[in-house]
């Protein structure tokens, strides 16, 4: 079974720079993404801006950064 947790990171349409950034880091699909926590994305250098931008883009897809499935 395909989940969410499966597509690749450019299906959440995040902007450019934070593409590029999760990309360099070998964080290519939405787990890769989602098993990480604020600081280790504020580690990678982006910004608080940039993390509301994906927690909102990983809502709309049921997941946040906590590890939580909504429904």
């Amino acid at each position: 079974m395909y989940s969410v947790l499966d597509k690749d990171i450019s299906s959440l349409n995040l902007s450019k720079k934070i593409s590029e950034i999760l990309k360099y880091n070998n964080i290519n699909n939405i787990n890769d993404l989602w098993i990480k926590n604020r600081k280790y994305l504020k580690d990678l250098g982006i910004t608080d801006k940039e993390i509301k931008e994906i927690t909102i883009k990983l809502e709309l897809n049921g997941l946040d950064l906590n590890k939580r499935f909504n429904k």
